[in-house]
């Protein structure tokens, strides 16, 4: 397998991309929520080590959107922005189904948050999420999606 391909859909897994000034990172997995989850989880390891972080408590947040793309922007928004506000990230994180509802899109989030202050910054912290190159999108063996954020 060539080192640009991603594994096959039935598995999950991600990777970052190179990009300049950026971080880019795609994901994939067998579901919408679980390719969600897959890209939280790499943006978050892309910059913090939460292993020996201490846990500070559950959040749960619902996030709405007119199309899946945005609802996946709208998920790591809320990760930076709790980062930002609370001093959290997510150590997990579990997707109930996505949703739609006259037109738009939602999927409720919660996360088990970390103390910022006690995890290791392993890289550059990010800012915001980039519309440009946002995509997540099903096939018949699973889905895929990428983001590019702004560090």
């Amino acid at each position: 397998m060539d080192d640009r391909e991603p594994a096959p859909r039935s598995e999950r897994g991600h990777r970052s991309v190179p990009h300049t000034a950026d971080l880019r990172v795609e994901a994939w997995a067998p579901t919408a929520e679980g390719c969600i989850g897959e890209l939280v989880h790499a943006v978050v390891g892309s910059f913090a080590d939460l292993s020996g972080a201490r846990i500070v408590g559950e959040r749960a947040c619902t996030v709405l959107a007119v199309s899946d793309p945005d609802l996946l922007a709208g998920v790591l928004e809320e990760v930076i922005y709790r980062m930002d506000a609370d001093g959290e990230l997510p150590a997990e994180l579990a997707l109930g189904p996505i949703q739609g509802l006259d037109g738009a899109r939602s999927v409720e989030v919660r996360f088990r948050m970390a103390d910022t202050s006690t995890a290791a910054l392993v890289g550059a912290v990010p800012k915001a999420v980039s519309l440009h190159g946002l995509e997540l999108g099903g096939a018949p063996g699973g889905w895929t999606c990428a983001v590019t954020v702004d560090v």
